[in-house]
């Protein structure tokens, strides 16, 4: 059983802000910003591609509710939803999570990126290439 596994489902010890029949939403060790969060289900998904589309629905709603929550106790204006899948995405721990960082007035930009360039003509290939694989 991974780590996330067992945090979710209340082996390990964890500031525990949320849980329901699915999810336990702890802080993170590691915080981004004060009140980050993750959003762990209690079934082991690896990564999004294989979590079950009612758990994956069911998701959203716990992140919406858990950022509004955010916003109305901790004086943060915003908050950003990550998701992280695989190795090469920044996944380090091979079981599904949502983070969910509070933004503050002022504060850092944790995910941002500099837009590149493309094409018309790159755009409708890569839209094809994605369009036969659904």
């Amino acid at each position: 059983m991974c780590i996330f596994c067992k945090i979710a489902n209340g082996e390990i010890p964890s500031a525990t802000i949320y849980e329901d029949d699915d999810f336990r939403v702890i802080l993170d060790l590691g915080p981004a910003t004060r009140g980050h969060a993750l959003i762990l289900p209690k079934n082991h998904y690896a990564n999004l591609c294989e979590l079950d589309d009612e758990v994956a629905g069911k998701a959203l709603i716990v992140a919406k509710k858990i950022g509004t929550a955010m916003m109305n106790s901790l004086g943060c204006t915003g908050f950003n939803l990550v998701q992280n899948n695989g190795e090469e995405a920044g996944q380090t721990v091979m079981h599904f999570h949502i983070h969910v960082i509070p933004r503050y007035d002022g504060g850092e930009r944790i995910v941002a990126w500099t837009p590149g360039k493309t094409t018309p003509e790159e755009m409708a290939e890569v839209a094809e290439q994605i369009k036969s694989a659904l």
